[in-house]
């Protein structure tokens, strides 16, 4: 019975490593491999954790760059909406597509990432910029400003043990500038010198050739602030790159205890089962021994 039970033993053993392809299902199976497997299984579960958390950063820096490059967009072509009226001489069609440029604008400071507002710093439920038409913000009090609604905090995340990077960029930071000079058309569309319909006037032409370098400041910024955003994506595909070799490594060495030689486990296999068949028959046959054959 001691060697049939010791034979079933071995069988499902050896059964288990070639389905499986592990050496065993708990530590105990690897006797003096299983504090270093502890501590490997240990820093892949962590590796995997930076890397799971980076792809919502990188999620994150990638909706901001969509964000950016849209707005550097929206400035440029307002830039050239201006241009093609003073070559033009009219300024027929030039305040709806301003308008419209600003629509997208106001779309790209609000972008959001998983349903949070990338750009409102801290305050990532509520939209950073609340003027819904270029005609707000000839009506704010104060200044350009108030629309703002984001708070100063830039967000840092940490992507491996060692490093931090600065993902966060806020609305107001490369927004103001932007929203400043779309008020500067809006009032002097609204004003006595507009407005800007057909004809332009000598006054409506000197004001819009001042705006060509203007706006062509506020591209060059919004580009500055995508190529900062841009900076900081290649520095995670970097560490993504590392984490990635580290997990690779480390799952290698993981294998290299925990998998089984598949040639060798098939054979243990084949040498279980001859040892549980021999065992099963010593057994059957005794089962049919009585001490009354030998007393007859």
């Amino acid at each position: 019975m001691s060697h049939l039970l010791s034979a079933q033993e071995k069988h499902f053993d050896a059964s288990n490593q070639l389905s499986t392809g592990k050496i065993g299902t708990d530590l105990k199976s690897f006797s003096r491999d299983a504090q270093v497997l502890t501590a490997m299984k240990t820093l892949d579960t962590r590796l995997e954790a930076f890397t799971e958390q980076n792809k919502l950063t990188s999620h994150r820096l990638e909706t901001q760059d969509i964000g950016l490059t849209k707005a550097a967009e929206a400035a440029n072509s307002v830039r050239q909406s201006i241009m093609n009226a003073i070559a033009a001489g009219n300024a027929l069609g030039m305040m709806t597509a301003i308008r419209g440029e600003f629509d997208k604008a106001a779309g790209a400071l609000n972008i959001q990432a998983a349903g949070k507002y990338v750009f409102a710093g801290g305050q990532v439920d509520t939209a950073p910029f609340t003027a819904t038409a270029l005609s707000d913000l000839t009506l704010l009090p104060t200044s350009v400003a108030d629309s703002f609604t984001n708070d100063d905090y830039i967000e840092t995340v940490r992507v491996d043990e060692t490093t931090n990077l600065r993902v966060g960029q806020v609305a107001n930071e490369f927004g103001t500038a932007m929203m400043n000079a779309f008020r500067d058309i809006q009032a002097f569309h609204q004003g006595p010198n507009g407005p800007f319909t057909n004809q332009l006037t000598p006054a409506q032409t000197t004001f819009l050739e001042s705006q060509i370098s203007v706006w062509k400041s506020v591209h060059d910024d919004l580009v500055e602030a995508a190529s900062r955003n841009g900076e900081v994506q290649n520095q995670l595909d970097k560490v993504e790159t590392r984490l990635t070799s580290r997990q690779n490594t480390i799952q290698g060495l993981i294998s290299d205890v925990s998998d089984v030689d598949m040639a060798k486990a098939a054979t243990n296999l084949t040498q279980a089962q001859q040892v549980l068949q021999a065992s099963s028959q010593v057994f059957v046959s005794l089962r049919s021994t009585s001490l009354l054959n030998y007393l007859r």
